[in-house]
């Protein structure tokens, strides 16, 4: 054996080093490879060790499993002639299967883009039919819509729709300000209505207090009057008891008046009264003697319009006149 024999056995060495590492390969998880053998589709080889024939086969390209998001801006007018812009999130993944990722291989040049256009055609057929208000509130129902028809148009292409989610939705400027100073306006006057209500509860609540107050009162002073006409009738009828048989009735009332009527002076300068103007003559003390004389004889007509209010009289009954 010469030496070319020996260099003529290890020069296949360095072809064969990389002919084994062109044919294994290793894919990662969540991934897909398509590969091609002369020019034509072959076969899908997905996650781990995999062989491929070098020369022959050859690596297409690789297609991502994951789940994938895809932001779409959409801008266009409601049934009130309003523009509004529209974030729509399409959350989307390729069919984990030889022919799903065939089909998304293959059929999709751009997908991102594609799905793009479906998007714009499924919302520019919902919106213009919705006015402003109802796309703030049915929001949901038009991604579902969205949703619906993009998973029905995909579903050809390999690609399955996970959700649809309208993320913003922003109208012009103008119309912002305007539906904020709308919002503040019934604000406004549902709190001035609000404050009325309180206002005349607080009014009428007022006005049944006094009059119950006022009720009760006159009913005390009413009450005070016929325990103080008794009071001194039963004292009229004490002092003729122990007294002379020709005093009168009348001079007994005149000497009860005129005691209590001293009595009430001693008691105003107990609390504090310096200065009283107290009548001396004759005729001013028959004056005063007369005033609440008649202020008894009121009450006493009273007493007897109201017969429930009048006390039981024990003793007999004495004539103020006699």
């Amino acid at each position: 054996m010469n030496v070319f024999d020996i260099i003529g056995g290890y020069i296949w060495i360095p072809f064969v080093i990389i002919f084994l590492f062109g044919a294994f390969f290793i894919v990662k998880q969540k991934t897909a490879i398509v590969i091609e053998r002369l020019g034509k589709f072959n076969r899908v080889a997905k996650s781990g060790f995999n062989f491929k024939i070098p020369i022959i086969d050859k690596k297409a390209g690789t297609v991502n499993l994951r789940v994938m998001e895809l932001p779409v801006e959409v801008e266009t007018k409601t049934k009130d002639d309003v523009f509004v812009r529209l974030i729509v999130s399409v959350q989307y993944y390729v069919v984990e299967s030889n022919e799903g990722i065939q089909m998304a291989f293959y059929k999709f040049d751009n997908p991102a883009r594609q799905i793009q256009s479906y998007v714009f055609d499924s919302i520019r057929s919902e919106v213009p039919n919705m006015l402003l208000d109802d796309v703030f509130s049915e929001k949901d129902k038009i991604a579902k819509a969205v949703q619906i028809e993009l998973a029905d148009t995909m579903e050809e292409y390999g690609y399955a729709i996970i959700k649809a989610l309208i993320t913003d939705i922003d109208p012009d400027s103008k119309v912002k300000h305007a539906m904020n100073e709308i919002n503040a306006a019934k604000r406004l006057k549902e709190a001035a209505r609000e404050y009325a209500e309180a206002e005349k509860i607080k009014v009428v609540a007022a006005a049944e207090a006094e009059a119950e107050s006022k009720k009760l009162q006159g009913k005390g002073i009413a009450d005070q009057r016929i325990a103080i006409a008794t009071g001194i009738k039963q004292s009229v009828e004490e002092v003729k008891g122990v007294m002379d048989e020709d005093v009168t009735s009348q001079s007994v009332m005149n000497m009860l008046f005129m005691t209590q009527h001293y009595d009430t002076i001693a008691k105003l300068s107990e609390n504090g009264v310096n200065t009283i103007f107290v009548p001396y003559t004759p005729n001013s003390v028959g004056d005063l003697q007369t005033q609440i004389m008649g202020s008894m004889l009121a009450t006493d007509v009273y007493n007897k319009k109201v017969p429930t209010s009048k006390p039981k009289n024990t003793s007999k009954d004495f004539n103020l006149e006699e």
